[in-house]
Formats: structure tokens, sequence, C-alpha cells
């Protein structure tokens, strides 16, 4: 019950601040409290946590960042190597789908933030998000692999060690971030499929307690009409 009352309460300081209040309170902001140049909305998550400027408009930026970067290097992957031009493609939309559902299913779940996942929800998902090393490793890790096909395409001097062949630096770095991008990618998955089921069980939740009003409010016609 206590539950249950403390996510309406998140719920309903949501909807105290309508969209038209919202861009007049961003509009009239003070420059000592300007949410758009608060810090970590120019760096990362860390720096908002230690400086006490969180923000819902940071959090957001912080994705759509990430996810505008990681999309214009696939996109220019997909020219690089057009064999492989229908895979970074996918890539490109599990990144986007994935998180927007993630994101999606944090709010109507009444989380103050995407990244407060409990393990009971997803295990992979609770390590990923709250071990600030683990989210950097795989995030970079992923990128890594990204930045080094890219650079497989401007390099073409062999590393120079005997036992490594032809292989050069940049394919090098391929051959040992590809597993962090394939962890990254299963973790992906898993958002996008958990994101989806705690979206279902919400419809499935509202569907259930409409049901419910509909035949306490038949309930009650019937007995104010036997009272009558």
């Amino acid at each position: 019950m206590a539950k249950g009352s403390s996510t309406r309460r998140r719920r309903a300081s949501l909807e105290l601040v309508d969209a038209k209040q919202a861009v007049d309170l961003a509009t009239a902001q003070t420059y000592s409290e300007n949410v758009f140049l608060f810090v970590p909305n120019l760096i990362d998550g860390q720096a908002a946590r230690a400086l006490g400027q969180t923000s819902k408009f940071g959090a957001i930026l912080d994705m759509v960042t990430d996810r505008c970067t990681t999309s214009c290097l696939l996109c220019y992957l997909s020219s690089a190597y057009p064999p492989y031009a229908v895979f970074f493609q996918f890539l490109i939309a599990l990144d986007f789908s994935s998180h927007y559902m993630h994101m999606y299913s944090s709010l109507v779940t009444g989380s103050t933030s995407h990244k407060l996942v409990t393990s009971d929800v997803s295990r992979i998902l609770w390590m990923y998000y709250n071990d600030p090393r683990t989210l950097f490793f795989v995030c970079a890790g992923n990128e890594l692999f990204f930045v080094a096909l890219y650079l497989i395409k401007w390099t073409s001097r062999p590393i120079g060690l005997s036992f490594l062949g032809n292989m050069t630096y940049p394919e090098l770095m391929a051959l040992t971030s590809f597993p962090i991008f394939f962890l990254k990618n299963v973790i992906n998955v898993v958002q996008l499929w958990k994101a989806s089921k705690i979206l279902v069980g919400v419809d499935l939740a509202e569907r259930a307690a409409a049901r419910a009003a509909a035949i306490q409010a038949e309930m009650d016609e019937k007995a104010n009409g036997r009272k009558s």
C-alpha cells in the first residue's frame, strides 16, 4: 500500500505542471538556475550527481546525445561497408527503440530516472545501470568497436608484430572490442523486451482497473435503484 501511494504521489507531482506551464517556467528561468547551462548537461551524469545538478532535461540530453552520435557513426559505416548496411541500420533501430521504450516505461511507472532499475525487474539491466564503471566500460567498448571499423578504412599499415601478421591497429581494436559490442547489443535486446513487458503490464493493470470501476459503477447504480 505504501509503495502504491508513493507511486501515486510521484505521478501527481509530474501532473502539477502542464506543458504550457513548463514552457513558461523554462523561458523565465534565471541565469543562476538555468537548467540548459547546468555543467553536467555539457559533460555527463556523474558530474550531475557530484554537483547536485541532476535534472530530467540532463537525463534526456544524455541519452539523446549518445543515440545521435552513435547513429551518425553507424550511418557512415553503412556507406563505408555496403554489404553490411542493413546490419548497421538494424543496430540504429535497436538502439533507438530499446532506449525510447525503456525511457517511456520508466516514466509511466513513476521512476525518477531511466537508470533506476531494480534487480527483480532485470538483473543484467540492474548491473548495467547501477554500476557506473560497468556502464562506462560497456558504452566505451561499444563505441570503440565502431570507431575501429571507421579507422580500418583509413589505416593499412600493419602493427609490425610477426605473430599478428598483417593486422593493423584498428583491426586489433575491433577484434578486442567486439565482445563488448556484442554484450551491449544483448543488453539493448533485453532492455527492449523488459520495457515492452512493463508497458504491456501497465496496459493490463489499467484495463483491469477500468473493468473494476465499470463493475463498481454498475453495482452502485443498481444499489441506488433499489433504494429509490
